[in-house]
């Protein structure tokens, strides 16, 4: 059966032809003909038919003002285009191996390697198993919300004429829609005139939760429970798997512009939202419930709820019986829908949590099943039950995150206040302050009276007087978790649950209304892991907090910070060595732990495909809860398409269902001695070669000189600054601006560097090649961070990164820029001999992709390269350069 009308050649064809005929139309025929100059060149010199690319540059550099603007807006609107018929291309690839059986990954496959064990332990593995995806706002989504909305009315249009059999003339109708949408595209501004505010990134993430994943997640739980069923002949319970996190219009970290009213109004938006969708979800469910009751016995149970209703919202018990006589189970869902219009309400009688309306659903699905209706059940009662279970009455639960030095400087000033002189107090005073204040009953500070503190510090203040207010009017799930960036001491634990213990959302030992979550991404933290944990674990306050939290600790690690700071490989190596540790630490102390992943979108920031990071985590970690950050462009690859937003959570699911298997098996994994210690010897000789790079005299002057770095830190990306300080120095940089600069300028370094010098200080010191193969063959963990670096290293384009180093002082370049080949150079052949590959990269499609992507790319490179070089730009070509840093990243499919 042919399930799809159409190719990709087909869509990157017509479209691009569609967008020349817009842009003959919207400029002129020299404006068509310039850009089709510049096309042909690139093209040329890819294929081999032209010797250099110095006439193409020409050519950029001879345009006016007005005609570089025309070709940057063409090649950025074309990767928009044909990021489109990728997309599509991904869907016709999931739904026909969906159908034929082969799709890798699914749940089927899962749900088989689940039905090699028994019923007790397939159940356990379920019960264990929470995935926490976290939608978090960082400035890495370069588009604006309006070209989204456009963009996805074209994949709408794309959909339509792939899978629909159509007339000829409904098919010219779909193509005037999409020629409408692209020139609307065309004549929309493609760089925002604004800086975000934090209340656009929470409703940009709204919008993902709201209209994809909520239909998608039922659709997954039907999947597997299908799956599982054809695999177990034994009735299998499965439990809420899900549940989705975020730190939009809640994480502090280094964005003042997020304030209490912020997150206020982000909960209050979000809870509206859900509710909304809910009684969507009854009202379509009375459309089907219209069974007559004079011929069904619904149950005692059942009538005892529709009567404590009744007496609950008189007024609206009468209006359902006058419009449903005798159909209870429309007369019990409009008064749920009246119930959920009141949450929140001064009005009575609304749900008080969402268990109340679980159990209305449940008390819905008895009901249906004791008359002979479990097909009703689970066509459609099942579907909303598992809605409201996995978004709550939130959409999605809200972290907060601050730096520790913030909530330090606050107490500080507090407590002097108090004649306490904090400051000056070693760390196991602080500890031992910290602790007594938590358990005595009266508090210590008054967190309301702010004034005559330092701005930051009150900000700190108000915003834990706020949580308090925010868990009674919203419920402790909405906004439960806090997370610390730079944790490296136990004191900067202690000192929010002392912050939460004054404004009550902490009661020892019977209650504590937040998990709080040290983020390790300093060398010094994740060494210091044991000294930081096991002092917490031991501690009379906070293994009281901890035990009113189920035993169970949330970590988080840094995965960019810790990149920038130790470079890609002695990264992942010190991750993957503190994993263990850690789950070591928790186990030593009965603690379960929860590993909370800050991966970005792009390699060398821990991106990479989720499920193959899963099923390389150290066995020892995977508890069956697991937690990870999605971030700027990924969230809109992964989910605003929604068979591809089901076929992300589905990989999940599979990874996490077996890797939890895996490690009830085996709970240590068998890693042998010698490849411990052969990355130890690779790790600890990149680290070097990396910071020595970082740290040599001029490095950040040809950083500076030799990327986009100026340009990105001005764009209005996200709410939140591109630098901590203001200072130019790599650690004050933030890693997105600091990897986003790299991927523009096609040199990839914080994706690969060093791994060449790692490698071969392994071989010097008499590692084989043999050995290398052997641990690429037989350890996820090793193949995984090879295969990854090579994705950044078949990214990157030594050609075009050699014309950005031309920008450099020429000292400067010729003392780095040969260093970067080098490496480079070696980093790619020695991936290559120990994969035993003759390229560098696994993956069919990235070939494709690379090759139909490049040369539409190399035009805006070159582009932007020479308007870089101007010292003196007018307002035009500042435009122009500011779109060209859009089009790359439209054209990389990745900035930071």
């Amino acid at each position: 059966m042919q399930s799809h009308n159409r190719e990709i050649q087909q869509d990157v064809r017509e479209l691009g032809a569609l967008l020349g005929d817009v842009l003959e139309e919207q400029t002129s025929r020299q404006g068509f003909e310039t850009v089709e100059s510049s096309r042909r060149a690139a093209i040329e010199y890819r294929s081999g038919e032209r010797d250099s690319r110095d006439s193409l540059v020409a050519d950029l550099e001879g345009l006016s003002p007005h005609h570089q603007r025309v070709v940057s807006r063409a090649f950025t609107t074309y990767f928009e285009l044909i990021n489109l018929a990728e997309e599509r291309e991904r869907v016709r690839t999931i739904r026909t191996d969906s159908h034929e059986g082969t799709l890798a990954d699914s749940l089927e496959t899962a749900a088989d390697e689940l039905g090699e064990a028994d019923v007790e332990t397939i159940q356990q593995i379920l019960d264990d198993v929470l995935i926490e995806p976290t939608f978090t706002a960082h400035p890495t989504e370069a588009r604006r919300k309006t070209v989204k909305a456009k963009l996805r009315d074209i994949s709408t249009s794309l959909e339509t004429l792939d899978e629909r059999l159509l007339t000829e003339k409904e098919e010219e109708q779909v193509w005037r829609d999409i020629d409408a949408e692209v020139t609307s595209l065309w004549q929309t501004p493609q760089v925002r005139n604004r800086q975000p505010e934090p209340e656009d990134e929470a409703r940009n993430v709204q919008w993902y939760l709201e209209n994809t994943l909520f239909d998608v997640v039922g659709e997954v739980y039907d999947e597997l429970d299908d799956a599982i069923d054809a695999e177990v002949p034994a009735d299998i319970e499965i439990p809420k798997l899900f549940e989705f996190r975020s730190w939009a219009g809640s994480d502090r970290d280094g964005n003042p512009y997020v304030t209490p009213e912020v997150t206020a109004n982000t909960l209050e938006r979000q809870r509206s939202v859900i509710l909304e969708k809910y009684r969507e979800q009854l009202k379509r469910l009375s459309g089907v419930l219209s069974q007559d009751g004079s011929r069904i016995d619904p149950g005692s149970a059942f009538q005892a709820a529709l009567e404590r209703d009744r007496e609950r919202l008189p007024g609206s018990a009468r209006t359902a019986q006058e419009r449903y006589p005798d159909e209870p189970y429309r007369q019990k869902l409009k008064l749920m829908r009246e119930r959920l219009e009141r949450v929140g309400d001064v009005r009575p009688g609304g749900y008080d949590d969402v268990d109340d309306l679980l159990s209305d659903l449940e008390g819905i699905a008895q009901s249906l099943r004791t008359n002979g209706a479990e097909s009703v059940v689970e066509a459609h009662v099942d579907p909303i039950r598992r809605q409201v279970a996995t978004f709550g009455f939130s959409l999605a639960s809200l972290d907060l995150r601050d730096h520790q030095q913030k909530h330090t400087d606050a107490i500080a000033e507090a407590l002097e206040r108090e004649g306490i002189d904090y400051t000056s107090l070693s760390e196991d005073e602080r500890v031992e302050l910290l602790t007594d204040a938590v358990l005595q009953d009266e508090p210590v500070v008054d967190l309301s009276e702010t004034e005559g503190l330092s701005e930051d510090s009150a900000r700190v203040l108000e915003l834990f007087d706020s949580l308090a207010d925010w868990q009674t009017e919203y419920g402790v799930e909405a906004i439960d978790t806090y997370a610390i960036s730079m944790t490296e001491e136990p004191s900067h634990v202690l000192e929010v649950l002392f912050l939460a213990d004054q404004a009550g959302v902490v009661s020892l030992p019977e209650h504590s209304g937040i998990d709080i979550v040290p983020l390790l991404e300093t060398e010094y933290a994740l060494s210091g892991a044991r000294r930081i944990m096991g002092t917490l674990f031991e501690n009379e306050a906070y293994s009281q907090a901890l035990e009113a939290r189920g035993q169970t600790q949330e970590i988080m690690l840094g995965y960019s910070d810790s990149n920038k700071e130790n470079g890609f490989l002695a990264a992942n190596w010190s991750l993957y060595k503190n994993q263990r540790r850690l789950g070591e630490i928790c186990d030593d102390h009965d603690v379960t732990m929860r590993l909370f992943h800050g991966r970005g979108g792009s390699i060398s920031r821990g991106g990479g495909p989720m499920n193959e990071a899963l099923l390389a985590l150290p066995n020892s970690t995977v508890t069956g809860q697991v937690k990870f950050t999605e971030q700027g462009e990924a969230i809109a690859e992964k989910y605003g398409n929604p068979r591809i937003a089901e076929r992300n959570i589905e990989q999940m699911l599979n990874a996490q269902l077996r890797a939890r298997k895996q490690a009830i098996d085996q709970p240590e994994e068998a890693v042998r001695e010698e490849w411990l210690e052969a990355m130890g010897t690779m790790a600890d000789a990149a680290r070097q070669e990396y910071r020595d790079l970082l740290e040599s005299e001029g490095f950040v002057r040809y950083f500076e000189q030799a990327t986009p770095i100026t340009v990105i830190e001005d764009l209005d990306l996200g709410s939140r600054p591109a630098s901590r300080s203001g200072e130019r120095t790599v650690e004050d940089l933030r890693a997105i601006p600091w990897v986003f600069s790299w991927t523009q300028s096609r040199c990839i370094l914080p994706g690969w560097y060093a791994i060449a010098t790692g490698i071969d200080a392994f071989l010097q010191a008499g590692g084989s090649m043999e050995t290398l193969q052997e641990m690429y063959d037989e350890w996820p963990f090793f193949q995984t961070t090879l295969d990854n670096a090579a994705l950044s290293l078949s990214r990157t384009e030594l050609e075009i990164a050699d014309r950005y180093a031309d920008m450099a002082d020429t000292e400067l370049r010729e003392r780095f820029f040969p260093r970067l080949t080098d490496e480079y150079e070696r980093a790619a052949a020695l991936i290559q001999e120990i994969g035993r590959r003759d390229r560098l990269h696994t993956r069919d499609w990235l070939g494709e992709n690379l090759e139909r992507r490049n040369p539409y790319v190399d035009p805006l490179n070159m582009l932007q390269i020479s308007l870089l070089n101007q010292t003196d730009r007018t307002d035009i070509e500042e435009r122009t350069l500011r779109l060209t840093v859009k089009g790359i990243a439209a054209g990389m499919k990745n900035t930071g």
